[in-house]
């Protein structure tokens, strides 16, 4: 667990200097995305707190916050069928499967105002994507197994429970608006390096 939570602290330190440096989202995609996929390489560092599912709908757990809100990261935990509605994110966002397994179906929007279905994306452990409004920002998304959880981690270029994003019917075309919000009762404790200093010291 202790590499896995320092694979993760690399990670929010590869975002943050991604953020400080002005990168550009194509940048961020690139970059961002190799270290995610770092990250979720290895199935050690979750605290199970943050994979646990709900039986009545599927899970956003924030797992951190950049203090300027530039960016934030949530575990996505998937019970058994269950799916998002159509829905966007209006900010960057980067995808990351770590455990079971997700479908992505994309869609786009036709002159009508109606949604069409633009795609779909099946991710297994170790596969990252993104979306984005320069890239496609519109999709539903579901657990593809129907025995067990799926976790994905989602880091997004806005702190993305206090987003005001849009739902919608894809036949229609309508939207309403919707704010995530998170599922914690609590924040996991990444920064508590007390134990590995102690053992350094001897102590």
């Amino acid at each position: 667990m202790a590499d896995g939570v320092d694979r993760f602290r690399r990670f929010l330190c590869d975002l943050t200097k991604l953020c400080d440096a002005g990168a550009d989202e194509g940048d961020i995609r690139e970059h961002g995305g190799a270290s995610l996929r770092a990250l979720i390489a290895a199935d050690d560092w979750l605290p199970p707190e943050f994979g646990e599912p709900d039986p009545k709908s599927y899970r956003q757990y924030l797992l951190y916050c950049d203090p300027l809100e530039r960016f934030s990261v949530v575990s996505f935990v998937w019970g058994p069928g269950q799916r998002t509605p159509v829905h966007d994110h209006t900010v960057w966002g980067l995808i990351g499967m770590l455990r079971g397994a997700e479908i992505s179906r994309n869609y786009a929007a036709e002159p009508c105002g109606r949604l069409a279905q633009a795609g779909e994306e099946r991710l297994v452990p170790g596969m990252v994507t993104a979306v984005s409004p320069l890239i496609g920002d519109i999709h539903q998304v579901e657990n593809a197994l129907c025995d067990r959880p799926s976790i994905s981690i989602h880091a997004y270029g806005a702190n993305i429970g206090a987003v005001a994003r849009h739902v919608f019917v894809p036949q229609s075309g309508e939207t309403k608006p919707f704010v995530s919000g998170y599922s914690n009762r609590m924040l996991p404790n990444l920064w508590d390096r007390s134990a590995a200093m102690r053992a350094h010291l001897g102590i």
